[in-house]
Order: C-alpha cells, then structure tokens, then sequence
C-alpha cells in the first residue's frame, strides 16, 4: 500500500485533523479512570504541534447507552497536562462553532473536539466515498488542510471520521498507526521460529488466529489457553465437567470445537493445550490434571495451572518470537490471576522478540505492573484483523 506517514507531510501554518482512539475507562465521576491510551499518541500529537500544525483531535469516548458513553473534556485536560503545546477543548464537532475553533488556533495550538459518536452517522459504516458526504466530515474538510489517522484501535471500523476525510483531504499515517502496521503486518519478518499464544474468551477470533498463524506458516507452534484451550481440550475429547462446557455452549461456541477438532487433526503436532487447569471449590482455587478430570459439575476451569505455565515457558524459552494474544483465565479475579501473571511474565523474561495484542491481553499487563515486551498493541479488535491476515477499513482509505 502506498501510505503516507508524518515523514511525507508538510504541516507548518495548516489545519490538520487527527483522529486519535483515546476511549478510555470512566471513574464512577465521569473522569478519566486509565489514561494509557492517551499516552500512546503524544508523540503524533506533539510532533505536529513542534512542526506548526493547528491540531484539531477528533476522536470518540464509549458507545451510545453504554455506562462510558461521554464528553472529551476530562480528556481534553489530561492533554493539555501531557502536552507541551496548549490543549483547549470545544463541544461540538463539525458545527459552525467547531469550525471557528479550528479557524482560530494559532501554529502549535491543540483543540479537542467533541465525541464523534454523539453524532448517528458515526456509529454507522460507510464506503469511504459515502463517508465523504456525511455530516461530519463534510462540515469539518472546509477548515482543515490535511488528514492524520492514529486512531489504530479502530482501524477496523469503516466510519466517517475513519474512512471519509481521506477521500477529501491529503491524508497520512500517525505514529502509532505507522508503528502498529510496521510490526503486525510484518510478522514474517520476525525471528523464527515463532510461537503464539492464544487465549481469552473470543473464542471465534482466537481461533481464526490459530488457524491463520498455522496454515499461512507464520506460527511453527500454537500454545492455547483460556476459554479457546477449553474449546481445544473439548475437541481432543476432554471431559471438562458441565460448567464449563455449558459456558461454552451458552456463549455460542460450540462450532467452534468442531473447527478445533479439524486444526488438532491437521496441525496436532504444533498445537499444546494445557496439562492442568484451576477450578474454583468451595470458593477457592484447586487445580486438577487431565487425569482427574472430569471436575465436578458445578466447578468450571477458571484457569490454567502451574504445570501447564511450567511447559509453556519451557516451550517459549527457544522460540525467537512470541506472539501473545489472550488472557489465561479469569484474571481479573485475584484467585484465579496466576497463570495469566506467570504465563505473561515468562514471555517478558524470554529472549524472544514479543508482541502483544491490545485490548484484555494489555489489560492484563497493565493490571500486573509487567515490562519487557517489545510491542504492545494499542489496539485489540484491530490488532485481531491484522493477526488473522484481514485487511482494515481505515488503512485502505489511507492508500492513496
């Protein structure tokens, strides 16, 4: 694709358009309760600002009815606290009075626009050639002299702000979506051989993970764990109890053991699942070999055990790349965190080159204070497409 980056453009004295993905988690007062996303496109945004662009943050806060569905003003401060350069806030987004704030910053100025998603259309997918028309982007490409995306974590999404000013404007690539597109779409570049680790409760997505890792090459081993090693136990003819087979039929997964079961059959030898997991009893952790199984019918598999993390770092320790994408369990809950920490800190301490998908594998690392990855995702769905060998909306409207 021919994409242009922040190195091609030209942007002293111009109004530039960034869309930014910095939806956060909400404190119980509507401030900002994790501010890593945020973090993450300082670097586009002070970039610009050094260079002399009028810097215009377009970017979306939840999903409409949902609990953080909101303002950007709570991020519009913590901005203006990260940034050098000063950071206003206007509440609109491509009214007569969002277009006067764009009109009048000065070089090196940064205004926050309001939440995309208040407007219907943005929570719609469109071509890009009809995104081109909407409201939103129609009422803002007057004022604006060049397009910036880095709003990488929603890549996927074929929506206006995504997808439509491309068509009407010069339009690059941030520093985080260059950075994000450079090392998940450059997989085959990396050190072999590579191993990946697939895990969590999204199970037709993790899947597809494995079964492209597999059938493309760019996996010489698949480690499974979560709610996707049940599936694959399932389909190996594990007897996992009824808690936690009902889970996975209630979820609607249990096509996917039947797509399991084919991978186990084409790519056994480069598929491994755990030898024990975690149940809870009585309140508590308990863990049990495959030998022991089936648990009781009350008691699901919450999470991998201390074997099964054993044999997995023992496995990671030669391989040259790691791919991590998945928790190990229900982590969130101290009780049964164990693997996903241990499991998680064994690919940090590895020598191997380790990227990380977003969403709850990054969760996990935030939650465990974890370091020495060489790539963390900022993006998890996108991140998903891109490790399954999709192609997304907003770079090909970036391809100019």
């Amino acid at each position: 694709m021919a994409i242009r980056t922040l190195d091609d453009a030209a942007v002293d004295g111009d109004a530039v358009g960034v869309r930014v993905d910095i939806n956060s988690p909400l404190d119980e007062s509507g401030g900002l309760a994790d501010d890593a996303r945020l973090h993450a496109h300082v670097e586009t945004l002070t970039e610009l600002a050094n260079r002399g662009a009028r810097v215009a943050v377009l970017a979306h806060q939840g999903r409409p009815g949902g609990d953080e569905f909101g303002r950007l003003e709570p991020h519009a401060e913590r901005l203006d606290e990260l940034l050098d350069a000063p950071v206003d806030y206007c509440d609109a987004t491509f009214s007569a009075e969002a277009r006067a704030a764009v009109e009048a910053l000065d070089p090196g100025e940064v205004v926050v626009l309001e939440n995309t998603r208040f407007y219907s259309e943005e929570y719609m997918e469109f071509d890009p050639e009809r995104a081109a028309e909407t409201f939103l982007v129609d009422g803002l490409a007057s004022v604006l002299d060049a397009y910036v995306n880095d709003a990488f974590a929603a890549a996927h999404r074929s929506q206006p702000s995504l997808v439509g000013f491309p068509a009407r404007l010069p339009a690059y690539a941030g520093r985080v979506m260059e950075q994000e597109l450079d090392v998940l779409g450059g997989i085959d570049e990396t050190p072999e051989p590579r191993a990946y680790v697939v895990g969590g409760a999204k199970v037709p997505d993790s899947v597809t993970v494995a079964q492209h890792a597999l059938e493309s090459g760019l996996g010489d081993v698949v480690l499974t764990t979560g709610v996707v090693a049940n599936v694959f136990l399932l389909a190996a003819g594990h007897d996992l109890g009824e808690a936690s087979a009902d889970f996975v039929r209630q979820q609607g997964y249990w096509e996917e053991i039947d797509r399991a079961a084919d991978l186990l059959d084409r790519y056994g030898d480069r598929i491994r699942v755990p030898t024990d997991v975690a149940v809870e009893r009585d309140g508590h952790r308990h863990v049990l070999a495959l030998d022991e199984f089936p648990p009781a019918s009350d008691e699901a598999v919450m999470d991998i055990g201390p074997d099964t993390v054993e044999t997995y770092v023992a496995e990671l320790a030669s391989a040259g790349t790691v791919v991590l994408n998945g928790p190990a369990g229900v982590f969130e809950d101290e009780t049964f965190a164990d693997g996903t920490r241990d499991l998680f800190a064994g690919v940090a301490a590895a020598d191997a080159y380790s990227i990380v998908g977003g969403g709850d594998t990054a969760s996990a690392i935030r939650r465990f204070d974890l370091t020495g990855f060489d790539h963390v995702s900022t993006g998890g769905g996108a991140a998903l497409r891109l490790l399954t060998g999709e192609e997304l909306a907003a770079v090909r409207a970036l391809d100019q």
